[in-house]
Formats: C-alpha cells, structure tokens, sequence
C-alpha cells in the first residue's frame, strides 16, 4: 500500500520520464531529418530552416485549437448548459471540490446521451469546463461523481490541456517535416552533390528512414503521455476526496457500460474519462496498449485499490 501523496508523486515522476523522452526523441529526430533535407538539396545549411517553417504551421494550427478549446469541443459535441436545480449533484459535488482545490469553478456542460462518460477541457483554471453524459449523471450515486469530477478538476490544475497541446505541435512539427522529406523524394528535385556516397548519404539515408518512422513513434509517445496524465488525474482525484473508494466504484460502472458516445471521435476521444468510441471491458495485449488512449481500466482500479 503506497499513502496518496507518495502515489501522486509517483505518476509525475513517470509522466515527467516520458515527457523528457519525448521531447529528447523529437529534438534528435528533427535535427537528423532536417540535415537528410540539406544533403539532399545539397544546401550548405543544417537544414533547421525546415524546422522552423514546420514549427510555425504546426504551432499556428495547434494554437487556433487551444485557445478556443472549449468552445470547439462543446460545440462538437451538442452539450447544454448545466442548471443548477435540474443538475444539483453534479453542480454541487464541483462546486464543493473546486473549493478543494484552490481554483475557480469551471463552467459546467451535460452532453444529453445515455452512454456514461466525462471530460475537461479549457486552456487554463480560468478558462476550464467540465462536461458529463446524462447517463453518467443518472447512474453515478454522489460520492462515484465526487470521484470522477475530482478526477476532471485534477486535469485541469494540471494544465494538461495546455501539456497536451505542446505535444500536439511536437508531433505535427515531426510529421510535416517526414511528409515534406518524403514528397521532396517522391517528386524528385533533389540537388546531391558527388559525395551524396559519403556523410551527405548516410544523412539522406537516415532522414528518409526516420522521416517514415518518427511520427509513428511520435504518435505513440504521444498516447503514452496520455495514458500517464490519467493514472496521475486518477491519484489526483483521491487526493481532491481523500477516498479511492468512489473513483474506483465509478470506474467499474463505466467498465460495464459498453455503449458507445455518438458525439464522440478519434480527435476528441483522449479528452474523456474512459475511451467513449468502444466497450471497455476485457484484457488488451501490451502491444494493442500502445495505441489507446487510456490505460486498460483494471489497472486504473488496481492503482487505485493499492492507496491508503
């Protein structure tokens, strides 16, 4: 048994570890893939140049999503405004654990749908709302919701939208890089100079191999992130409730609930509380792991089950 605080210190460790990592493997990648660029347009250059022209499209596009985040996401998914009297529990159980945490009460939004899930978004405490299904709010007694809007509030406090937006410029800066090395090779125009045989070819062999391969391993750091940031939301919610015992009875309806949300998509899906586009149940492979989301549940519960 490991006490809550040594449990929340664990998860940043952890999600720290893969968050070094991915910013080493991006910086390594874009720098071999940028000279694969100059060798092959023989440019006296390192060809950072690239770099930077990926980085401004990628962080303008990735921006735009940020800073109007929760309109976007609201809007796509058809939520309402929440009231207090029609939605007491889920305004109070907020209200209550907003003053927890030290922040502002988020705007609150019901997605009408019998499908059990929630989500935060926002750029920052300021600026933060959480949404929850009909359905979840129907069939989660007071302290199951304590458990996962506590949960919800601990993304926002720490900033994981904002983190995962980084990422997100991160993992387009690497991508247009390949797309662009690729179709350069595709549509030829390269100027290769004689040596094109020596260090000018290994750089050109490198940066088309990686140019193929890194937004791959981008993309699945990217998720493995992800999947951190929710075992760390989860200890942060017993943190909020001081109880694991209500996140961990929430996360077994949601387990049971196999019914998938319509308004939910790939773009959106790591946003939720639990994957809304599948069923939840059954063991996956380590390997089908690498490209979820979220952990498997059972290992959520079981994380949670080992706090005091």
């Amino acid at each position: 048994m490991v006490n809550v605080y040594e449990a929340v210190s664990a998860n940043k460790r952890r999600s720290w570890v893969v968050i070094v990592c991915f910013v080493a493997f991006i910086l390594g990648a874009t720098y071999l893939i940028t000279k694969g660029f100059a060798a092959y347009y023989g440019y006296p250059s390192s060809g950072l140049e690239f770099a930077g022209l990926a980085l401004i499209i990628s962080g303008i596009s990735s921006f735009v999503s940020y800073y109007y985040s929760d309109k976007i996401i609201l809007s796509m998914s058809h939520a309402r405004p929440a009231d207090r009297r029609r939605d007491f529990d889920f305004y109070t159980v907020t209200e209550n654990l907003s003053l927890a945490a030290g922040i502002p009460m988020p705007k609150l939004y019901v997605i009408d749908d019998p499908a059990m899930n929630a989500f935060s978004t926002g750029r920052d405490p300021a600026h933060a709302a959480v949404c929850a299904t009909s359905g979840l709010l129907a069939r989660l007694n007071r302290t199951e919701l304590e458990g996962v809007i506590g949960h919800e509030l601990t993304h926002i406090t720490d900033y994981d939208t904002r983190l995962m937006s980084i990422v997100v410029v991160l993992v387009g800066l690497i991508t247009l890089l390949g797309d662009w090395l690729i179709r350069s090779a595709w549509w030829g125009g390269g100027r290769r100079s004689r040596d094109s045989e020596g260090e000018s070819g290994l750089f050109i062999i490198i940066g088309f191999v990686l140019a193929i391969l890194s937004p791959i391993i981008a993309q699945l750091i990217q998720l493995a992130i992800s999947r951190r940031r929710e075992y760390l939301a989860d200890a942060g919610s017993v943190n909020l409730t001081r109880q694991p015992s209500g996140l961990i009875s929430a996360l077994k309806k949601l387990s049971a609930d196999n019914e998938p949300l319509d308004v939910a998509n790939k773009a959106t899906a790591h946003l939720y509380i639990v994957n809304p586009l599948k069923g939840h149940t059954g063991a996956v492979s380590w390997f089908a792991n690498l490209f979820n989301t979220h952990p498997p549940i059972a290992d959520r519960i079981a994380a949670l089950q080992a706090m005091s």
